[in-house]
C-alpha cells in the first residue's frame, strides 16, 4: 500500500521577525492543509528550507508536524543529505518522532556515481526500517537518479517504495517505471506534469502549488483517480499560469511570497534566500487574482 495517494504539499516552513521557525504559524497552515483536502504532510524538504535548518531545528520541525497533524493524514519527512550517516541518523530520527515515511533527496554537490547513489540509499534503507521515497531533482543536486539505479534499488530493498520524480523528463519517468514492474510508487515533483505521470501510473503529487491551493490540488487528483479526465486536466490546465509564476524564481521564494499575499503570515526566508524581485512579485499577485485566490 502507498504511503499516500493524491496530494501531498511540500509545506513551506514559517519564520518569525527573528528567523526562528514559527511553529505557532506551522500548527496553522497544517490545519489549513487538512481541512482543505490535502493528502500528506511533507515537511522539511526543499520548500521547507531544510537547507538552512539546523540538525536540531531539523528534528523539531519534523517531531511538531508529527504532533501537529495527529494521525489524522501521513507525515512524510525529508531527512536527505549529500552526507550517508548525516541522512541515517536523520531518518531515524525521523521515525522515532513517528512519521510514515521520509523522503530522500540525492545527495548534492557530491555528485555521485551510480554505483555510489546504490551504496547511499542501500546503508540508508539497511539502517532504518521505514518506508522511503527517493527524491530525483537534477537541477538542484547535480546529479541524477537513472531508472536502472531506481530499479534495482526497488529490487533489492524492501522499504524503498517511491520515487519522487522532479526532471521533467517523461522519457525518463516512463522508462522507470517499465523498469520497476508495477512495484514503485511514483509522485511528480514537478506541479505543471501531474497529469502526464498520472497517465503512466503516478500515485500523486508532491506539490509546492498545494501550499495556496490545496483543495484544487486534492480535487485534481482525485477527479483523475475517479476517472474524470476532462475535469482533472481542466484543473491542471487552469493552475499553469499560476504553477509558472510560483517557479518564476527559485523556490520557496515565491510560494512564500503567495502565501504572505494571501496574509498567512509566514515570514521570511534564511539566507542565502533571498525576498522576490518587486516585477516578479508583481506578475505573482496577478496570477493569483487571476486563478481566482483572494489577496489580504
Amino acid at each position: 500500500m502507498a504511503i499516500f495517494e493524491g496530494a501531498g504539499v511540500a509545506i513551506v516552513t514559517p519564520m518569525k521577525e527573528n528567523n526562528e521557525v514559527n511553529y505557532e504559524k506551522l500548527e496553522e497552515l497544517i490545519d489549513y492543509q487538512v481541512n482543505n483536502g490535502t493528502d500528506c504532510i511533507i515537511i522539511a524538504g526543499t520548500t521547507g528550507e531544510s537547507s538552512t535548518l539546523s540538525t536540531e531545528e531539523h528534528q523539531k520541525v519534523i517531531q511538531s508536524a508529527v504532533e501537529f497533524t495527529k494521525h489524522r493524514i501521513p507525515v512524510v519527512a525529508g531527512t536527505g543529505s549529500n552526507s550517508t550517516a548525516e541522512a541515517i541518523h536523520l531518518t531515524a530520527e525521523a521515525k522515532k518522532a513517528g512519521v510514515d515515511g521520509v523522503l530522500l533527496v540525492t545527495p548534492y554537490y557530491n555528485k555521485a556515481t551510480q554505483p555510489g547513489l546504490i551504496k547511499h540509499y542501500s546503508m540508508i534503507a539497511e539502517a532504518v526500517d521505514i518506508p522511503m521515497i527517493l527524491y530525483n531533482v537534477p537541477s538542484r543536486t547535480g546529479c541524477n537518479l537513472l531508472p536502472e539505479t531506481v530499479a534495482t534499488l526497488v529490487k533489492t530493498q524492501k522499504n524503498i517504495v517511491g520515487l519522487k520524480e522532479a526532471t521533467g523528463n517523461l522519457a525518463q519517468a516512463s522508462k522507470t517505471m517499465s523498469l520497476t514492474d508495477g512495484k514503485l510508487d511514483l509522485y511528480s515533483g514537478e506541479d505543471g506534469l501531474v497529469l502526464p505521470l498520472m497517465s503512466i501510473g503516478a500515485k500523486g503529487v508532491i506539490s509546492v502549488w498545494s501550499n495556496v491551493a490545496p483543495q484544487k490540488v486534492h480535487d485534481m487528483c482525485a477527479s483523475y483517480f475517479a476517472g474524470d479526465i476532462e475535469t482533472a486536466r481542466k484543473l491542471q490546465f487552469e493552475a499553469l499560469p499560476l504553477i509558472d509564476a510560483l517557479f518564476s524564481e527559485v523556490n520557496p521564494i515565491p510560494v512564500k511570497k503567495a502565501l504572505n499575499l494571501m496574509g498567512m503570515n509566514v515570514g521570511s526566508l534564511r539566507a542565502p534566500l533571498c525576498e522576490m524581485s518587486e516585477e516578479n512579485a508583481a506578475k505573482l499577485a496577478e496570477a493569483m487574482k487571476a486563478y481566482g485566490l483572494k489577496l489580504a
